[in-house]
């Protein structure tokens, strides 16, 4: 999965107003626990209605749950942040 995946995955299920992804992986090659695959490490900056009267553990949460398959395999880590 690379960042364009993971941006149009999370554009359809908060249809937000702001999303950056970015790829990370380059920082991470030589951790021990990296797969090395040049897609494993991303950010995430993303606004969206659907975070509205969450905490910020709750909105990270919705958006690890969509992930859930791939971060037992492909993504290594997820840094997000949810914009106010």
């Amino acid at each position: 999965m690379d960042e364009s995946s993971i941006y149009k995955r999370l554009y359809k299920y908060f249809d937000p107003s702001f999303l950056e992804v970015d790829n990370e992986s380059h920082l991470h090659n030589h951790h021990s626990q990296s797969p090395n695959t040049g897609n494993s490490h991303f950010s995430i900056k993303i606004k969206s209605k659907s975070f509205e009267g969450l905490n910020r553990l709750q909105g990270q949460r919705k958006i690890y749950d969509l992930f859930k398959e791939e971060l037992k395999g492909s993504i290594h880590a997820l840094n997000i942040k949810i914009l106010d």
